[in-house]
């Protein structure tokens, strides 16, 4: 995934005005200088070593968020503990990709139905650039619809939306569809800030950074990488974006040819987040670990479904 914009807005269009007394920070209950970060695991459903380390992560209070891809092989795994884990914060990772050289998948809504999404062999397309040579809009619509109805009827209660691979913020239309079914389902959406040709509602609660790692480095270096973005994090609402899994036989198998965000790269993120150090280096700079389930609380008295 390309890199985000360092400002991103979280939509939430089921919000009354934002009140010019409290920032976010304030109505969380926090000092109003406060630094709140959100610890976000993507990618959930894409495998069983995906699922058991961020389920591990999540347990020891490591991580304060995740989200789902719905039509992930490992799904079903994981939305049986979602169901029973509600307290826990469940996004939806909307997927239109498929982007491992032999594991793949299709979408939620039958071939017939959405044939621009799908390449020769029946699966969604590897890059973000093949998806939008192709896809329509409404087939894209329609699919992630379907993606968020199915993860509902499994059960989940989820917090928020966002972007596999950051296909959603690649065209003004596209954004507009993800901010037209956070409207609809009244969940927040995740999006990165100033895109062209988006009017986003009055009503916006800013993230004003968010970080992930995109260089690979030696398992030596991973702390220092991570612990360079907590020791400049900055009053208000972060975000720091990680991708969890145990380096198993399966997970090498899923990633192979694909050293970035591979099998040895998730458990270097797990291994950091599960990390003693990354917590006191949480408390040492005064770090407030917050969730999307969170912030829903404090800004609106409508609950997530």
């Amino acid at each position: 995934m390309k890199k985000l914009a360092a400002i991103l807005l979280i939509c939430l269009s089921t919000l009354p005005g934002a009140s010019a007394q409290q920032n976010l920070a304030e109505k969380l209950g926090h000092p109003k200088n406060a630094k709140l970060l959100i610890v976000h695991a993507d990618d959930l459903g894409l495998s069983h070593a995906m699922n058991a380390a961020s389920i591990a992560a999540f347990e020891k209070k490591s991580i304060t968020s995740a989200s789902i891809q719905v039509p992930c092989p490992w799904f079903g795994e994981l939305a049986a503990y979602a169901r029973l884990h509600p307290e826990m914060d469940w996004g939806i990772h909307l997927t239109l990709t498929a982007e491992w050289k032999n594991y793949k998948w299709d979408g939620v809504l039958s071939a017939d139905k959405i044939p621009s999404l799908l390449d020769a062999n029946g699966h969604f397309y590897a890059t973000v650039e093949d998806f939008l040579k192709h896809a329509k809009v409404d087939e894209v619509e329609a699919e992630l619809r379907a993606q968020i109805k199915r993860a509902l009827a499994f059960g989940i209660r989820i917090t928020h939306l966002d972007s596999h691979m950051g296909a959603l913020y690649a065209t003004p239309q596209l954004t507009g569809i993800l901010l037209k079914l956070a409207k609809e389902f009244g969940i927040p959406a995740f999006q990165p800030a100033n895109l062209p040709g988006i009017n986003l509602d009055r009503s916006v609660v800013v993230v004003d950074e968010a970080h992930m790692k995109y260089a690979n480095s030696p398992a030596t270096q991973w702390n220092k990488d991570y612990d360079a973005i907590l020791q400049k994090l900055k009053p208000g609402l972060n975000e720091l974006i990680v991708h969890l899994a145990y380096n198993t036989e399966e997970m090498r198998a899923i990633t192979i040819d694909h050293p970035d965000y591979g099998s040895a790269w998730r458990q270097n993120d797990f291994n950091y987040v599960t990390s003693p150090l990354f917590k006191a280096l949480l408390r040492k700079n005064n770090i407030i670990l917050v969730s999307w389930g969170d912030i829903l609380k404090a800004t609106t008295t409508v609950k997530p479904k």
